[in-house]
């Protein structure tokens, strides 16, 4: 249901849409719906939302905003996206509340990983 005035779509750069499809239907399930060759949603993730031809990647770095996944596994959910070419740009480390990684997918995108579920 779209909610009035509520964060309802999200959407990324990629510079490559195929390693992007395979690299989040390999570490998290997704499946993806294609409009052309240049753009590519997915639905039902915590939010909907799609991928985007683009040379441009987002980076905390760059003032962009973080996406956080949730992991009741973070060490397994950190191995699943280092096999599927993601790379750990912030090792495992602690905050108030629990445990978070920051990774980066095959496009350069930055994203993060926290868990509370203790160690």
């Amino acid at each position: 249901m779209n909610e009035h005035e509520k964060i309802n779509y999200i959407e990324f750069p990629a510079k490559n849409i195929e390693a992007t499809k395979d690299f989040f239907t390999t570490v998290f399930g997704w499946s993806f719906v294609d409009y052309g060759s240049e753009y590519s949603a997915f639905s039902n993730e915590g939010i909907d939302g799609g991928f985007f031809k683009s040379d441009l990647s987002v980076s905390t770095e760059n003032g962009s905003a973080l996406i956080v996944f949730y992991s009741k596994e973070l060490q397994k959910t950190q191995s699943k996206i280092e096999n599927a070419g993601g790379k750990i740009i912030k090792p495992i480390f602690s905050f108030p509340g629990g445990r978070r990684f920051h990774f980066a997918d095959p496009n350069g995108n930055e994203y993060a990983v926290w868990s509370d579920v203790k160690a």
